[in-house]
């Protein structure tokens, strides 16, 4: 089995969407779900984050327990939009070797309506794993294409992530293994994501 890249995306995919993550209070996700668009409390003047892995979600919302973050949203985007994200995306961090300096640094992120993070990938016992996968933050523009052009579908994945849970917990980890969704590594556009795994 080939090791996975350091710094690489890993994804449910399609021929021409993508599936990301994200974790909300039941008020914001079950509309969601019901209607495939965000209702309209969801905020479109804040950063949101969508997350390619569903093990790196199950970490963050705690397996779909944490408060605000107990209705978990399994997203299908389409790759065009998901592409367009990317390539106007900065790293939510300062790199010596990408940005002349911490001004520079700065002066991107304020452009950029995206910013990309590398965070430890995740086992099933929610460890870290010595690889990272891509964390996506969408801001401003990305937001607005994000909820009105890129989505195809919204569901409601609590009931999976609680399932997994169940079996993790009784020890049972082939049978949670095969649960979960199965993702490949996902091809992007050559030399897209150099700039961004420093």
């Amino acid at each position: 089995m080939q090791e996975p890249q350091p710094r690489g995306i890993r994804a449910l995919h399609t021929e021409s969407t993508i599936t990301v993550y994200q974790a909300y209070a039941p008020e914001i996700g079950l509309p969601a779900a019901r209607e495939g668009r965000f209702p309209a409390v969801w905020k479109r003047d804040r950063m949101t984050w969508i997350k390619p892995s569903f093990l790196w979600m199950m970490y963050r919302c705690g397996w779909g327990m944490k408060e605000g973050q107990e209705t978990v949203l399994a997203v299908e985007i389409s790759r065009d939009g998901f592409a367009w994200a990317l390539r106007n995306a900065c790293l939510s961090h300062y790199s010596p070797g990408l940005h002349a300096d911490q001004a520079d640094w700065k002066r991107r992120l304020r452009r950029s309506p995206a910013r990309v993070q590398w965070d430890p990938e995740r086992d099933l016992r929610l460890q870290q794993l010595p690889y990272r996968s891509l964390q996506l933050g969408l801001a401003g523009e990305a937001v607005k294409r994000y909820a009105d052009e890129w989505i195809v579908s919204i569901d409601d994945v609590t009931p999976l992530a609680h399932e997994i849970h169940a079996l993790v917990r009784a020890d049972d980890l082939a049978s949670a293994t095969q649960l979960l969704p199965p993702e490949r590594p996902y091809p992007t556009e050559p030399d897209l994501l150099d700039q961004l795994r420093r």
